[in-house]
């Protein structure tokens, strides 16, 4: 049986999209309640019933979350744009290594804006 799990996560966050044009509202310093959901995909494991414990989604995802939160998001290392784009991407690379069954990252920059990352 094939199943997709996910935990949701949030950190806090300012940044500058300083690549934008100076009349562009995302130029000015600002920032963000992020909300990120971390979605691990695969077969359950029929002498556990799981997947994968959400533990270790938790344990895969939690310290870098915590290298974002309550940062300037244009002061780390390999971030080279701050959009939600960048951040998914980078989020990718950081938790896929400890976490092989990764299959998709989202996150909400505001109630209504969200951006999916496959790893593609």
């Amino acid at each position: 049986m094939r199943v997709k799990l996910s935990k949701r996560f949030h950190f806090e966050a300012s940044h500058r999209l300083e690549h934008l044009p100076k009349d562009h509202p995302c130029y000015n310093l600002h920032g963000h309640s992020y909300r990120v959901e971390i979605e691990v995909a695969g077969e359950v494991d029929p002498s556990t019933g799981f997947l994968i414990d959400y533990a270790e989604i938790k344990k895969a995802a939690t310290p870098v979350i915590k290298m974002l939160d309550h940062t300037h998001l244009n002061d780390i290392d390999g971030l080279e744009l701050t959009t939600t784009e960048y951040i998914c991407h980078w989020l990718w690379e950081r938790i896929l290594p400890d976490l092989p069954q990764l299959s998709r990252i989202t996150i909400f920059e505001t109630d209504s804006s969200r951006c999916i990352y496959e790893g593609k």
